[in-house]
């Protein structure tokens, strides 16, 4: 839309406002308006009408313009011209990148074979066309290993799909309606904002009661009316225990089990091992806060239960989610609008990520590695044959976020490897490559995005111009396929028509809306019910092989799987190991039961919490944002500080046998004894050298291969050397 000039900055000139919606990896698909004034984008605002957004947009998304023209963005390809990881590059053109690219490629897959070429990527960008999977078909034209992407999520949609199958389980705008409310492993008010004051209605208008169950007292647990600390990795411990208070007490919803659901004489006996006292020896929560909060939940309906991904960084995370999403069934909270558990409603949106992906490309035989083992892959640790020859790394920064950092450093050293990195300024990461190609920023790019918060559609279009020689991910792959001589019409279509291609724009839920309504409107609900009446399962109609709730999941007897959207859409050489089909307690890998000796090494757990300024490790480099975060600080409980003789400001070395990184200390005890907390996303140069993940265990969880973000063993010492302390 274009509007008559305005009062202030833009007087006498014209303003054009375009509708978008933000890119990034967080629930809330935040729906936004770009100001442009003489083709520079000079405000972003939150869509006041977005019955999500309402017109405000979180720190992150401060100073969004200025971010587009950030002086060290990256703007022309570039060549590596230093050592590895020095970050010491030339500009080149794109005809000499892309002959690079091809002439390495083709060596290696001469000698090597495709499999030699591994991509990299996850959700630093979250639409249909430039996203998880905007490379996916290329890769798989290409015959390259197949790239298993599970940093987060895996493990909670195995666990969602296995209890409940793909559905987007309770709506957000719903649990206005509550009147109970469990947020598990989640801190909304930095990472779910716009989600965070339907239940504040509920608790304002129902007199709903909201409970946070985390290790950590965050911003949202201060401001619930009960906060519950909990050891990390013993979630599956309490969920167990509020079932078995739940049979115990009788408050089972005998009618909606009978009718709904399967498994529940076994569910029962399984739960049986868990009584109040012995959750209180795993969990560290009191036997009677067990008991209360299981009679509490079943009792004042409708009750709900936001999960969040924090809760699947253990070995047993996956098994807490089931355990969790049980509990609704048990209790008939589905019954409910505002009733229910919520995880990640993105099962809802008929994207086809088939032709998007295109599977049937992948030649037969063609391997799969896991992404949270790049460092062993690169290393050799893995002993693939063939080696990992060339990685392209795309919307992704894996020496910040991935586990095992001093292993992926250490590989992407290798001067044998040829490392492609996309992105818009020289993270981390891209110090190693050699090639970094310029990727354009939103504003600049066409794009559907993909939400896995809310059920809403949203259409960014581009206000402006790409700066420099930047492109989007989906031109990137266009060029790519051309020059690796690919003829197929996949990349003949311009983005508009790919994303009417990616769409069934005939399903139920997109009724009503198509792609040229949504330039009009920039973004639609989808048609599965308004939040004052939906309530999906009130009469089961899971989408699992049963119809049902499955406290005893079919789905258990194929083995560990990761969902195939993580993979793009491949599904063989899935993990495949047995699996319970049962929910129970799996304790963590690293813990004073489980290893004892290494306890007592390294006697305290470390959870990494999303940072509350940066989105993972996106703006990490923006003064304005490091104002807001500060530095990369360790916060330690008091009882724990004084045994190591560290004060506040103490600048201190965590560590174990992975690595160490430096911080100062925050000595309180929003943090339970026995557990220190470091925020991820800090950039290794705007830090004191490694960053948090450099101590983080490259191990899985037990469903979908997650990582275990929050399931490492460390020790705290005061830094006694100046140099080092300054």
């Amino acid at each position: 839309m274009t509007l008559a000039p305005e009062a202030g900055p833009t007087t006498g000139r014209e303003l054009k406002i375009v509708r978008g919606a933000c890119p990034h990896d967080c629930p809330d698909t935040c729906a936004m308006l770009y100001h442009v004034v003489d083709g520079k984008l000079v405000d972003v605002k939150g869509d006041p009408d977005h019955p999500m957004t309402k017109g405000g947009l979180c720190v992150k998304l401060k100073n969004f313009p200025e971010h587009h023209y950030q002086a060290d963005r990256v703007l022309h390809p570039l060549r590596r011209v230093g050592p590895k990881g020095a970050g010491e590059f030339v500009r080149i053109t794109w005809d000499e990148a892309l002959a690079e690219i091809k002439q390495r490629w083709t060596e290696i897959i001469d000698v090597y074979g495709p499999q030699a070429i591994m991509p990299h990527a996850y959700l630093g960008h979250q639409g249909v066309l430039n996203g998880l999977t905007s490379g996916d078909a290329f890769f798989n034209r290409l015959g390259a290993t197949v790239a298993e992407k599970t940093y987060c999520e895996s493990g909670s949609s195995t666990a969602w799909h296995m209890t409940v199958g793909p559905t987007g389980g309770l709506d957000i705008e719903s649990m206005a309606y509550s009147k109970y409310i469990i947020v598990w492993g989640m801190n909304m008010t930095s990472t779910n904002l716009h989600g965070w004051p339907f239940l504040l209605k509920a608790r304002k208008e129902n007199g709903a009661t909201i409970v946070v169950i985390d290790p950590v007292r965050t911003r949202t647990a201060r401001q619930a009316d009960w906060h519950i600390p909990i050891r990390p990795g013993t979630d599956g411990a309490l969920a167990m225990g509020m079932i078995h208070e739940i049979i115990a007490q009788g408050l089972v919803d005998t009618d909606y089990v009978e009718k709904y659901t399967v498994g529940y004489e076994e569910l029962a006996e399984r739960a049986a091992k868990y009584p109040p006292e012995r959750v209180e020896e795993i969990t560290g929560v009191p036997a009677d806060d067990v008991r209360k909060l299981a009679r509490e939940y079943a009792t004042t309906q409708p009750a709900a239960i936001r999960q969040g991904v924090a809760i699947e960084r253990s070995r047993g995370g996956g098994q807490a989610i089931r355990a969790i999403t049980c509990l609704p069934a048990l209790v008939g909270a589905w019954r409910y609008v505002g009733g229910g558990t919520m995880e990640m409603p993105i099962w809802e949106f008929p994207t086809l990520f088939d032709k998007i992906c295109k599977p049937e490309w992948i030649p037969e035989g063609t391997r799969v590695v896991n992404e949270l083992e790049l460092g062993r892959a690169l290393t050799g640790e893995l002993a693939l044959d063939p080696p990992i020859k060339s990685l392209f790394v795309y919307n992704s920064n894996p020496v910040s976020q991935g586990p095992e950092q001093a292993k992926t450093m250490a590989g992407l050293m290798r001067e044998d490897l040829f490392t492609v990195v996309s992105e818009h300024f020289i993270t981390d990461t891209a110090r190693f490559a050699d090639l970094v190609l310029p990727a354009t920023m939103q504003a600049e790019q066409l794009d559907i995005m993909v939400t896995w918060g809310h059920l809403y559609i949203s259409l960014n279009q581009p206000a402006i111009e790409p700066p420099g020689e930047c492109v989007p991910n989906s031109e990137l792959f266009r060029r790519l396929a051309k020059t690796m001589g690919f003829t197929d019409d996949y990349w003949d279509r311009t983005d508009e028509e790919m994303l009417r291609d990616f769409h069934d724009w005939n399903h139920p839920a997109l009724k009503g809306i198509t792609y040229d309504s949504l330039k009009e409107t920039g973004w639609a609900r989808l048609n599965v019910g308004l939040p004052h009446e939906r309530a999906p399962h009130k009469e089961g109609n899971f989408p699992t092989p049963s119809g049902k709730c499955e406290f005893t999941s079919s789905l258990a007897e194929r083995g560990n799987f990761v969902v195939p959207v993580w993979r793009s859409m491949y599904d063989e050489f899935q993990p495949g190991e047995p699996i319970d089909p049962l929910p129970d307690y799996v304790p963590p890998l690293e813990s004073p039961d489980t290893n004892p000796g290494l306890a007592k090494k390294y006697p305290l757990n470390i959870v990494s919490p999303k940072p509350h300024a940066f989105l993972n490790s996106q703006y990490g480099n923006a003064s304005d944002k490091q104002e807001v975060q500060g530095e990369q600080r360790v916060w330690i409980h008091p009882d724990d500080a004084a045994e190591r003789g560290i004060a506040t400001g103490d600048v201190v070395k965590v560590f174990n046998d992975r690595g160490s990184f430096t911080g100062p200390a925050v000595v309180e005890d929003i943090v339970i004894k026995g557990v220190v907390m470091a925020n991820v996303g800090h950039w290794q140069n705007k830090a004191s050298g490694n960053t948090v993940n450099v101590i983080t265990s490259g191990e899985h969880n037990t469903l979908g291969k997650a990582g275990v973000y929050s399931d490492n063993l460390v020790d705290v010492a005061k830094v006694e050397d100046p140099a080092i302390a300054s």
